[in-house]
């Protein structure tokens, strides 16, 4: 029997499905029920990504809106273990948009998360630098360890990203 030839694709998807199956939670890759697994392993902080502190002016302020808007900023921040969400949480939000460049002053603002944890800020366009539409937020504060977080957009058109901290006790 003749086996075809092994392709980029094929190589690259089974890469892809490794990947994913280190990802799931338990042992072996098992899937454990949420309960059970924030029993024995609780929730893993989140860690700083590469890049994310580019162009951070700490201290930025807190604003209802960046420039003219029509862009969302998303997300969510929790404490690591036992997932609790955090209110009032201070997060910065920062990129290159249509109105400005990522280490602009008003291409930064600052939002807090309500009781449930959930943070929302309104900005405008993020567009591709260096070939790659993202946008950059920080968790300020006190109480948490430092996080700063780099996401990039699937596609240059979408008109929102969403971002999701878990932050360590300091």
């Amino acid at each position: 029997m003749t086996m075809p030839p092994t392709t980029r694709r094929d190589i690259l998807a089974a890469g892809a499905a490794l990947s994913a199956a280190s990802f799931l939670p338990g042992p072996a890759g098992l899937v454990v029920p949420a309960g059970a697994q924030a029993a024995t392993q609780g929730l893993a902080p989140t860690p700083t990504m590469r890049g994310g502190a580019n162009n951070y002016l700490p201290g930025a302020p807190i604003v209802s809106r960046i420039g003219r808007g029509g862009f969302w900023m998303t997300g969510s921040v929790r404490r690591a273990g036992d997932g609790a969400p955090l209110a009032g949480i201070r997060i910065q939000i920062w990129a290159h948009t249509t109105e400005g460049r990522e280490d602009d002053r008003h291409s930064h603002g600052a939002t807090l998360t309500g009781a449930d944890g959930v943070f929302r800020l309104e900005m405008p366009q993020i567009v591709p630098i260096f070939g790659q539409p993202h946008g950059h937020l920080a968790y300020e504060g006190e109480g948490f360890k430092t996080v700063f977080l780099r996401p990039v957009m699937p596609s240059a058109r979408d008109t929102s990203l969403s971002a999701h901290f878990v932050l360590q006790p300091a």
